[in-house]
């Protein structure tokens, strides 16, 4: 079986102080983060986002993959290292695991990399209810779940796992190309009987896909000039 890899969102809001500094020192701030995100991305799966005009209290985000958390370390400590880190917070993170499903023969060892324009990402805990029931009759809950999702064809998931990992129980991501397409899927999952041992599924993040450079000019409204 193929290794199980960590995986990572990290989000970011900038201080509103920073669009005020010179063009040429956000540039070189932003120069520095990128260059951070392309040595990840040679041999680490690597999206960005811009949750800029979405969210009020995020601006971007990174979704990152990689073989073991002492990567993933290495490359939150370069990031560090740039100018804009000092003009950031982080006020969302989730770490999660790969693993194989329980309820269906599907196993997504390691997220497939998407072209879609949207992302959709919350963090999913399940009551404790839950985790009472029989595996069978947790099974014929979730097959009602699943059949639902794939009534949405054109949504589709990757669901990865955090127990003793961080403070959700799952991370949950849709990828599309129709936010009235993933709107109408998590209302039709509503009245399912799944819904009832929701505990929490907030705060949601509607993402908006980007290349990094693209997703920093969004920062400030500056695209990075090309370099010579």
């Amino acid at each position: 079986m193929p290794d199980r890899v960590f995986v990572k969102y990290t989000f970011f809001k900038v201080d509103p102080a920073w669009r005020r500094l010179p063009p040429a020192e956000r540039e070189l701030h932003k120069r520095e983060f990128a260059a951070a995100c392309e040595n990840f991305a040679e041999d680490h799966y690597l999206a960005a986002y811009s949750t800029v005009g979405t969210r009020g209290d995020t601006d971007l985000m990174l979704q990152t993959q990689a073989e073991n958390l002492e990567r993933l370390h290495e490359f939150h400590v370069i990031l560090n290292q740039a100018g804009l880190a000092a003009w950031v917070t982080l006020p969302y993170s989730y770490l999660a695991m790969t693993k194989p499903s329980e309820y269906s023969d599907e196993a997504r060892l390691s997220l497939r990399r998407h072209e879609n324009r949207y992302l959709f990402v919350y963090p999913f805990i399940k009551t404790r209810a839950w985790y009472g029931l029989e595996a069978a009759e947790r099974g014929r809950i979730m097959a009602e779940h699943i059949r639902v999702g794939k009534e949405f064809p054109t949504v589709d998931i990757n669901t990865s796992y955090s127990f003793g990992l961080d403070d959700q129980e799952f991370v949950i991501a849709f990828n599309t190309d129709n936010p009235a397409d993933f709107l109408d899927l998590v209302q039709r999952l509503r009245p399912t009987e799944s819904s009832a041992y929701t505990l929490r599924d907030t705060p949601t993040f509607t993402c908006l896909s980007a290349s990094v450079e693209k997703a920093l000019a969004a920062l400030d409204g500056v695209a990075l000039p090309a370099l010579a």
